[in-house]
Parts: structure tokens; sequence; C-alpha cells
């Protein structure tokens, strides 16, 4: 039974959500705003995420030995940008200003174990797919699954998740991988997720997916040691 309730978990069966996700054998690890503006409470668009980072380096450790693909996304606007109404997401969101190209406040958190040949998708609005080419790139590398980790549960993450099932990319979305400002948004969009497009896991059983993947090596051309 989910926090909500029996009578809301019989409405979503009864309505057929909630089915499981076929996993592939070639996922990729899209990695959504883990930039220091939003890991770090310093920042005013951030909270402390210190659980969250750990947890989604693990995750991209345990899926080297198979060569996973890592994808990293970050927000970053140019000032001409932010000077003015050219992106509509800022009239709602002022705050998200602050994220400057070259600034502090959209470096990716430096306890990220990122590799010079993973791929950085900078974008400027809240799904990793819209407007970038993350879906030409996850189908050039022949992905059939995305795992999705980052912030926010409740904004990017859950755009990108939804985006990613959009374009034909089954979903897991590891728990402890994702978090947000608040618990409620975290709690609501994880209900949500789960129920309508993708699994929600945890770390563990994704770190098993991801390290069961090296007894591929040699079978599969795509997963090849980094």
């Amino acid at each position: 039974m989910s926090h909500y309730g029996t009578a809301i978990d019989r409405t979503y069966a009864r309505a057929g959500f909630g089915a499981p996700v076929c996993r592939g054998r070639r996922p990729a690890l899209v990695v959504v705003d883990l930039t220091r503006g939003f890991t770090e409470d310093c920042f005013p668009t951030g909270a402390d995420l210190s659980e969250v980072v750990a947890a989604t380096a693990r995750l991209i450790e345990a899926g080297r030995p198979a060569g996973v693909p890592v994808v990293f996304t970050a927000i970053a606007y140019a000032p001409a940008e932010v000077s003015g109404d050219r992106i509509a997401w800022l009239r709602k969101a002022p705050g998200l200003s602050a994220l400057l190209e070259g600034s502090e406040a959209v470096a990716l958190d430096p306890r990220l174990p990122r590799r010079e040949t993973d791929t950085l998708v900078v974008k400027k609005g809240a799904s990793a797919f819209f407007g970038t080419s993350l879906a030409a790139t996850l189908t050039a590398l022949g992905c059939d699954t995305a795992v999705v980790c980052g912030a926010t549960t409740s904004g990017c993450v859950r755009a990108t998740a939804v985006d990613a099932v959009q374009s034909g990319f089954p979903v897991l979305i590891p728990r402890e991988c994702v978090g947000d400002r608040a618990a409620g948004p975290h709690a609501a969009a994880l209900f949500d997720l789960q129920a309508k497009y993708g699994d929600v896991v945890g770390v563990a059983d994704a770190v098993g997916y991801l390290g069961g993947l090296a007894g591929d090596l040699g079978h599969d051309a795509h997963i090849a040691p980094p």
C-alpha cells in the first residue's frame, strides 16, 4: 500500500496503472541537473542533496565495468537570455536566472565521478529532451533503457522521465538517486512516476541491474570496457 491509502491504490489499479517496465540490456544513465546550484544549500536554488549525489555516484561506478553510457545535464543561461523575456519559464521561476553560463552554480557537483568521455547536455527547460540532442544521442548509442537520476524530482527529473517514455525508452528511477527541495513534492512525483511513466526502484536494485551487465562483455558491441 502506498502512503496515499488503499482507496487511491484501488483507483489506480482499476485504471491499469503501475505495470512494470521491461529492462533492456543497453541502458544509459541520465543524470539530471546535479549541478552545485541544485545540490548545495548555499545557493538559493539548491538544497543539500549530498545523499543523492553519493547514491548517484555509486550507480555510475556500478555501470562503468559494463561501459554503461552516462549523460549529465545542466541548466545554464546566457546573460542575454536572462535579461529579457526570451524564456517564458524564467517569468514563472525567476530564481533560475541565477544559473548563468560559466558560474559556480551550473558546474557539475565535483563529488560525481564524471569522465571526459561522458556526455554533457546543456538545456534551457525542465526536460533533458526538450530542445536538445539527448534522444538522438541515446539512439546513436544503441540504448534501450533510460535510468534517470538527479534533481529535482518534481521538476526536471519528472519532465525528463515523461519525455524519455514519449521518446520510446523504458524508464527506471532509483529513488535514492533523486531529490527535491521539499518532501511533499518529492513523494508526489515518485508516486506519479511509478504509476504512469517508469519503475521507481531502490538503488541496490539499480546497482545490481547495471552491475549484472558486465557479464555481457564480449557479447554486445554496445557494452565495452571503458
